[in-house]
């Protein structure tokens, strides 16, 4: 699958990026992880602490997919909102949600102080604004929920924005201790770990065939070498679909500019992560070298060659928003690309467990928050591998029931 086009930034920050040996023997393991992104080093960090033996694998060079274009904003609130997951799955259920995540914030950022490549993990707060006065309500129904669970959050009047920010809006919720980071660096900082504690990595190896014994699974690599799991987590992102479709997952395309170095941020409150209601919306934060990236402009397009075709008209109007918000602050593009952007229809993530994949976990963290979302599945998934069964699996399984579009 062609992920994203375009002229990416991470890479650029990353001088002697780690490789890895591509698989030439056969091989067994206690857990065979296919994708050494996000969610598979996620994953693969916290199982070779428990002392199991684990394979990652990936086609291509590790963190050359979906994470070279991820913009990493940490935050546990997400597209749909706590109302709407609450309508869709009961409070208690969207407020356990949303604890998890707020709780993986916390062991990413306590992972990311063992590392041995510095992901540039910053706590940041965020603003989320009303795009219009017809948004209010909305707002007001969310911080009482919010509170109702004791999330740390407030809601912003117009006086209190514009005393703030160089720009007027009605509303917004302050949320706190949100955060961002480089991805491209967590990723490589994980998989470095994960090898110094003994995991086997391997880079150009791709898995192009599969079979299933009682007790174990075999899968084949494209050089025709095997490798024997007893348990095997599928953490291909997007690309999940190679291996099975999920009807309740949704593919499309979202584009980013990340602007030439700023001189001077300081109009810019704490250098807060921003986002805003209207659908699709656009968002904006900064970065350890003074740059904004912002990014958004979502397309309802699964086509390559769609996507790609509407970078250029989308880094203008995602400058263009920008520029409406930060008339003082310059932004001078440097690099901007088109990206496939990954969902569900119902808005929680999605853990596979399918009768004709015995022994393996999907691991789908799609929707926006992907980095924050691989930490809440990777933890369930390491649990149920490990001691049989996690009390939040059922939240997240693929046989939940579907919400009527």
């Amino acid at each position: 699958m062609d992920l994203q086009s375009g002229n990416l930034y991470w890479p650029t920050t990353v001088s002697s990026p780690p490789s890895y040996p591509r698989l030439e023997n056969d091989i067994s393991c206690d857990v065979l992880i296919i994708g050494a992104g996000s969610s598979g080093a996620q994953c693969a960090n916290i199982l070779i602490e428990q002392g199991l033996s684990v394979v990652v694998v990936d086609k291509r060079k590790a963190g050359e997919g979906s994470t070279s274009s991820n913009t990493a904003l940490i935050q546990y609130s997400g597209e749909k909102s706590f109302v709407s997951l609450s309508r869709s799955f009961g409070e208690e259920t969207a407020a356990r949600h949303l604890k998890l995540c707020e709780q993986a914030i916390n062991d990413i950022e306590r992972v990311c102080l063992q590392l041995p490549i510095d992901p540039n993990f910053i706590r940041r707060d965020s603003l989320y604004y009303a795009s219009s006065k017809e948004d209010l309500p909305e707002l007001n129904e969310e911080l009482v929920l919010l509170r109702k669970y004791r999330f740390k959050a407030d809601l912003w009047d117009a006086a209190r924005i514009s005393a703030l920010y160089p720009f007027r809006k009605e509303a917004a919720l302050y949320y706190y201790d949100d955060a961002e980071m480089n991805p491209l660096k967590f990723v490589y900082g994980l998989l470095e770990k994960v090898q110094s504690q003994g995991g086997l990595i391997y880079e150009h190896t791709e898995i192009t065939g599969r079979r299933f014994e009682q007790d174990y699974a075999l899968f084949y690599t494209k050089e025709k070498r095997e490798i024997r799991a007893r348990h095997v987590i599928i953490a291909a992102g997007y690309e999940d679909s190679d291996f099975k479709t999920e009807k309740n997952a949704t593919l499309a395309s979202s584009y980013a500019v990340i602007t030439k170095p700023v001189a001077d941020l300081s109009g810019w409150h704490k250098r807060t992560l921003i986002w805003e209601t209207a659908r699709p919306y656009v968002y904006m934060r900064t970065t350890p070298d003074n740059r904004v990236i912002i990014g958004g402009m979502d397309k309802d397009t699964s086509y390559a060659r769609t996507r790609d075709s509407k970078i250029l008209a989308s880094k203008d109007k995602l400058l263009k928003a920008f520029n409406t918000l930060f008339p003082d602050i310059p932004a001078e593009p440097e690099y901007y690309l088109g990206a496939f952007y990954g969902g569900t229809h119902d808005g929680l993530p999605i853990i596979g467990q399918y009768e004709k994949y015995p022994h393996c976990y999907f691991l789908m963290a799609y929707g926006d928050n992907g980095t924050v979302y691989n930490g809440v599945l990777a933890k369930i998934i390491a649990e149920k591998i490990l001691n049989g069964s996690n009390p939040d699996l059922d939240i997240y399984l693929q046989s939940r029931p579907l919400v009527p579009r």
